[in-house]
């Protein structure tokens, strides 16, 4: 594969930068999907290049993609299990509403 040219690689940067704040998500947050340890703009710039090499543009948008899916699953998989438990049952309630009829009638 040829090198990303230096235009190439400016308008993915801001492709990446819109997209992450687009999701709420940091550079931090993709420099861990992506294994590197560093977060820096030239750390992700070079595992881009490195992905690149691998398969080009495809290559990167393959595994971008997978790691948005991987996020989008994890906010849906958070929504639901904040869904799921209802703060309060029925006998909460009716336990709630005696304690405030006592509380009212002291």
């Amino acid at each position: 594969m040829s090198k990303l040219s230096i235009q190439e690689e400016k308008e993915l940067i801001s492709f990446i930068k819109d997209w992450l704040k687009s999701h709420g998500f940091t550079q931090k947050d993709l420099a861990k999907e992506l294994n590197i340890k560093s977060s820096r703009t030239s750390e992700i710039i070079l595992k881009i290049k490195e992905l690149y090499k691998k398969g080009g543009m495809f290559n990167i948008a393959k595994n971008l993609i997978k790691i948005e899916q991987k996020w989008l699953n994890n906010i849906k998989n958070n929504y639901q299990e904040t869904k799921e438990t209802p703060p309060y049952n029925q006998l909460d309630i009716d336990s709630l509403v005696n304690k405030i009829n006592q509380d009212t009638s002291e």
